[in-house]
């Protein structure tokens, strides 16, 4: 049994005051429906669990209602930090959960095939990330004003979610990261306190994040893209 983690207990402050990012409609939903409606078609994953701030739980039903959403669904409290949230979300999933996808709420654009890849590849090897190559020239600045050096990219990946592993690796993984008092943004860095291998799984189409306003029209645009690409492949 495979279950998707979607982490949207942050309210998102660079967006503004009083915003609740994963709230605004963009290409016709609110965003978190546009991350929610991914996991709920795509096969591989049985349930879905969402991490929320507490209080909010009506509110997600509500978009369930709206959308037609019908997977199981569970919920489990946001915490302090990211890493709390992703915890609390592990203690959430069913009995008979073996692998775990955890994914950003406010990363609406993750494509079908990208999250059956990333399942796949942590039964496989028991975690993977979804990541994309570093393409641009990369810059190390010593004191953040000036170049000191100029960093080899050909190693450099941008890692994103989902990010997807057994769960008794990921349980351990940030068991670690929580007795050493450390509080990580990131789930494969947990991975690497363990020496747990992480597979990177190479995404062929953008996969942003929410964070500032201006990200808005360009993840429309990606959203308006694939779903013209979605209904062309359905009528041919």
């Amino acid at each position: 049994m495979t279950s998707a983690i979607i982490v949207a207990a942050g309210r998102g402050t660079r967006m503004g005051p009083n915003i609740d990012k994963l709230f605004l409609e963009v290409a016709g939903r609110p965003v978190i429906a546009h991350t929610w409606a991914k996991f709920e078609a795509v096969a591989c994953i049985d349930e879905i669990v969402l991490v929320v701030r507490v209080g909010m739980e009506n509110a997600f039903n509500e978009i369930a209602a709206a959308f037609h959403f019908t997977k199981p669904r569970r919920f489990a409290a946001g915490g302090a930090e990211r890493q709390d949230s992703v915890w609390n979300g592990l203690q959430a999933v069913s009995a008979g959960t073996k692998v775990v996808a955890i994914h950003d709420g406010a990363r609406p654009c993750v494509s079908h095939e990208l999250i059956e890849k990333t399942v796949r590849a942590a039964n496989e090897f028991g975690a993977a990330v979804a990541a994309l190559r570093v393409t641009d020239t990369v810059k190390q600045s010593d004191d953040g004003l000036t170049i000191s050096r100029t960093v080899d990219r050909s190693k450099l990946w941008s890692v994103q979610t989902p990010q997807a592993f057994r769960l008794s690796v990921i349980r351990r993984a940030i068991s670690t990261a929580r007795e050493q008092g450390l509080n990580l943004t990131d789930d494969t860095a947990a991975c690497e306190l363990i020496d747990q291998a992480v597979r990177l799984v190479e995404g062929k189409q953008p996969n942003p994040k929410v964070t500032v306003p201006g990200d808005l029209p360009l993840i429309e645009s990606l959203l308006m893209g694939t779903r013209h690409v979605e209904r062309h492949t359905s009528l041919g």
